[in-house]
């Protein structure tokens, strides 16, 4: 028995939202994913139907460009807009909803935040560090809760810095040319492999680490397994966190890597 289905679109356009949307270009799985959105998108935006508008958001405006950049892609010369920071706003939505035994001076935590390099999660996390304690003084609330910020900020930062101390030579060459080069790191081309030899002198003293494209790769692949390294499904490579690249240049790890080759004219 054949079985009919009636299916009746809104009145209205469709308005899908994709968060983190740049994983889906690190598999070919997401790349056809988008592709599929465009042509339904195109289907839905004819005159026929109400449409259909995608919004793609990210963490990180370097990856997210990607999903537009170039003519191989679905979304090819999309519109990007960037959203303002968290800032002030925030900082007094948070302090009025926060409901702790004593009120935040939102001026005072916007500086914190900042210090924080603009992690909500560092305020939430402060937040219930001074909540969940039931023996605190209201009057010691705001004290308290600025050095649960430096604690979870510290914290946040030394497990990640743990992570980093814990590469081999190689791991670290790799890492920290690729933050100093950004959009212009280009993996495996000779002036790249200088770079990661100069480095190399200066941690190890002398040349003892092998350094080819094949070593090189498979340091790629260590610090994408150590979510240092997010790696683009055509091999474009870009750190994992904006926030590591101010690590390594507060530990001075970054003083040693010469700047990237002026690309040819």
């Amino acid at each position: 028995m054949r079985r009919h289905v009636n299916v009746t679109l809104p009145l209205e356009p469709i308005v899908l939202i994709i968060d983190e949307a740049q994983h889906a270009i690190t598999t070919t799985n997401g790349y056809e994913a988008l592709f599929a959105l465009k042509a339904a998108r195109d289907e839905l935006n004819s005159s026929a139907h109400h449409g259909l508008r995608v919004v793609a958001a990210g963490s990180n405006r370097d990856k997210l460009a990607m999903l537009r950049n170039s003519k191989d892609q679905a979304f090819f010369s999309a519109p990007l807009v960037t959203f303002p920071v968290l800032g002030p706003e925030f900082v007094a939505w948070f302090c009025a909803g926060v409901n702790l035994p004593a009120p935040l001076d939102p001026t005072q935590v916007e500086a914190l935040f900042e210090r924080a390099s603009s992690r909500p999660e560092i305020l939430g996390a402060a937040a219930d560090a001074v909540r969940f304690n039931l023996t605190l003084p209201a009057s010691e609330v705001p004290a308290r809760f600025a050095a649960a910020v430096e604690e979870q900020t510290r914290e946040a930062d030394q497990e990640s810095l743990r992570v980093i101390h814990s590469l081999t030579p190689l791991q670290s060459t790799v890492l920290r040319v690729l933050a100093v080069h950004g959009k212009a790191y280009a993996p495996f081309e000779p002036a790249t492999l200088d770079a990661y030899r100069k480095v190399l002198l200066s941690i190890e003293g002398h040349s003892k680490t092998r350094l080819d494209t094949s070593a090189t790769q498979q340091a790629l692949i260590a610090l994408q397994e150590k979510m240092l390294v997010w790696r683009e499904q055509r091999g474009v490579y870009a750190l994992e966190e904006s926030t590591t690249l101010t690590l390594l240049n507060s530990e001075g790890l970054l003083d040693a890597v010469p700047p990237a080759a002026a690309a040819p004219r």
